[in-house]
């Protein structure tokens, strides 16, 4: 699967793999819209009608509706060219765009959503039904949220945030909003929360230091929308005993060590700041590991019970990365 944006393959995936993300997706969708009673959505998987479909057959009936010229002006498939496109790449538009017109047909689906990168996708959709004689369905996009480096949001990109708390902590979701380029505050606000246009405004006008005061939030409202709002309040406390010294670190991010005599490598790849010793090395001889506020630069430490004093001790990585590291 090709998206604009990406710049390499999406990993096939088993049929196993699609439908666990397919129950994990309802769960996270069940927070905004309901499935049951009057008006339910429904939640349908593609390869029930794909899967069933005969190559010629596809290719004679919606295959022909396609320009090969006009697919290849679109910015997605532009983008590929240069590094090599591949024929299940280049199908992924009209597999789409059927899946539109199945939906259309069997559901009255005539409303297809998704980020800007999907606009020409979707198009190919809408023009598919219109190409058989219909001509009331719709595309709508919205802007895409991005990283840092202005690249696109996804599963596969570093640094990206996932909606699963197992994989990103409600503390680490508070953190990240909470840490925003100043410039982002204003589109934030405006994407991802309901706060009143008025206030948004009032916040993102902010300057210098105060502009942290609209990060913080941006973060609890983005958080309590996600999480609710205890989690949020949580996140929220966590970060202020670490920030401002008040609230609790009772809920801050934590890993429970089995041996008090751990290696100060071992702990880091226990937490997850680096996957391996040798980036978790780099980390300590770079000065970018401290334990209870002090910076550790023997990458043979090994932590013992005077790191423990407080019964836990606090690992950090650079100013924003925290764990708190407990025994069982």
């Amino acid at each position: 699967m090709i998206l604009l944006g990406k710049t390499d393959m999406r990993r096939m995936m088993s049929r196993e793999e699609i439908n666990h993300n397919v129950e994990c997706i309802r769960k996270q969708v069940e927070k905004f819209v309901s499935f049951e009673g009057e008006n339910a959505a429904i939640i349908v998987n593609n390869a029930d009608w794909l899967l069933d479909l005969k190559f010629v057959d596809f290719v004679r009936e919606i295959g022909s509706l396609f320009s090969v010229n006009r697919m290849l002006s679109a910015e997605c498939y532009k983008q590929r060219l240069e590094t090599g496109l591949t024929f299940f790449e280049m199908s992924y538009m009209l597999m789409q765009s059927y899946d539109f017109l199945y939906l259309y047909n069997k559901y009255g689906c005539k409303l297809q959503m998704g980020g800007n990168d999907q606009w020409s996708n979707i198009i190919g959709g809408v023009e598919l039904i219109r190409k058989i004689g219909k001509d009331d369905s719709f595309g709508l996009t919205f802007k895409l949220l991005t990283t840092k480096e202005g690249k696109k949001m996804g599963k596969t990109e570093k640094g990206a945030l996932w909606l699963d708390p197992n994989k990103t902590s409600p503390y680490e979701f508070y953190q990240y909003w909470r840490n925003i380029e100043d410039s982002s505050v204003d589109t934030v606000l405006k994407m991802l929360t309901f706060l009143p246009i008025e206030q948004i405004n009032k916040l993102s006008n902010l300057k210098d230091e105060k502009i942290n005061e609209a990060k913080k939030v941006a973060a609890f409202e983005i958080t309590k929308l996600i999480h609710g709002e205890k989690e949020a309040k949580k996140a929220e406390e966590a970060s202020n005993a670490l920030f401002n010294g008040t609230g609790s670190l009772e809920n801050m991010p934590s890993v429970d060590l089995e041996d008090i005599n751990i290696a100060l490598i071992d702990a880091i790849i226990k937490t997850g700041i680096a996957p391996s010793k040798g980036q978790a090395r780099t980390l300590i001889s770079q000065g970018g590991i401290s334990l209870n506020d002090e910076k550790i630069s023997d990458i043979n430490y090994t932590l013992s019970e005077k790191d423990f004093s407080e019964g836990y001790a606090i690992l950090k990585k650079g100013k924003k990365v925290f764990y708190k590291l407990k025994l069982t």
